[in-house]
């Protein structure tokens, strides 16, 4: 899970960078850099758990 979530942290952040040097669509590319975030934080958070509940 750790290295799923480097990997959409670092690309996300690949993405706003990305997003200032095209041409097109730069809201979009940069709300996928945001989702992409989102995700590698809320991923950790949500399968991460290692208690059960009673």
């Amino acid at each position: 899970m750790f290295i799923i979530s480097l990997i959409l942290f670092l690309g996300g952040f690949a993405l706003f960078g990305l997003a200032f040097n095209i041409e097109m669509l730069q809201g979009v590319v940069f709300a996928a850099g945001i989702i992409a975030v989102c995700l590698a934080m809320a991923l950790p958070m949500h399968f991460g758990s290692t208690q059960k509940s009673r």
